[in-house]
């Protein structure tokens, strides 16, 4: 009957609440974005699964890479928010650094690093940098 809900779709409707947090841009930060990451991704996934077990992987890679970014190149206080799509995840990382993120050259002899904005812009749909006032903006869509 047309009128007979398929499966459980009640779950597709239920709220998940955005998250909201802000650090104070030391190097135990990236861990406290990873950690709060977590959180949000597993009551999505209560609600939404995600289609992938990577969906998950990939989103708390991402957002380790961007407070880790946020601690190494804005100096200061960041914030993280995160959201709900219809199809994914939304990321936002506020830092104070009006900067825009370049990709460096990967260096393993200089101490590593230079592949996380390469990351980022593989793993994400969509990736975009707004000027703040005060900093910018990184915006990035993942699938979930």
């Amino acid at each position: 009957m047309p009128d007979e809900p398929r499966g459980d779709e009640s779950l597709a409707f239920q709220e998940v609440p955005n998250l909201v947090t802000s650090f104070a841009g030391e190097p135990h930060d990236v861990t406290g974005a990873r950690l709060a990451a977590e959180e949000f991704l597993r009551e999505l996934a209560q609600v939404t699964p995600p289609r992938a077990s990577e969906c998950y992987h990939d989103v708390l890679l991402i957002v380790a890479e961007l407070a880790a970014n946020a601690v190494q190149y804005a100096p200061g206080p960041f914030e993280l928010r995160m959201r709900r799509t219809f199809d994914g995840v939304h990321v936002t990382l506020h830092d104070t650094s009006s900067a825009r993120p370049v990709p460096r050259p990967f260096s393993p002899s200089g101490g590593g690093g230079g592949i996380g904005w390469y990351l980022i812009d593989t793993l994400c749909t969509q990736v975009s940098v707004v000027p703040a006032g005060d900093g910018k903006d990184v915006h990035v869509f993942l699938p979930w």
